[in-house]
């Protein structure tokens, strides 16, 4: 028997960037460093892509872009609600079946990184 498919997830980690989050005065006045991790479940997938094409896959590049925009399109409060959107508009993706999403504030504490991570859809 030969294989011809596998479950495919698209990952994008330790993702960097400032983000406009949380509810702190110095959060509120200026970005801080962010971390975002996601993992995209693509589902059955074949091993080889059609005609080897960037068309009949998820770009990750479009993923990236938009992590960065959904995390720095205006300021947000909490780290759950701005996790929430992200969440919600990887899912909208085509194709997309599940997203696991990791947000880390980097500098809020000196000891360690406080984060939250969110799935949804099927795993």
């Amino acid at each position: 028997m030969s294989l011809t498919k596998g479950n495919q997830i698209l990952t994008l980690t330790g993702l960097r960037f400032d983000a406009s989050l949380g509810v702190l005065d110095h959060e509120i006045d200026a970005p801080q460093p962010i971390q975002v991790d996601a993992e995209l479940n693509m589902g059955s997938q074949p091993l080889l892509p059609r005609d080897d094409e960037l068309l009949n896959v998820l770009d990750y590049r479009k993923v990236r872009a938009i992590i960065i925009e959904e995390c720095q399109s205006e300021h947000t409060n909490l780290l759950e609600t701005l996790i929430g959107k992200l969440c919600k508009r990887l899912m909208d993706l085509p194709g997309v079946l599940g997203v696991r999403v990791k947000i880390a504030k980097l500098e809020i504490f000196d000891d360690c990184e406080v984060a939250i991570r969110m799935e949804t859809g099927q795993w």
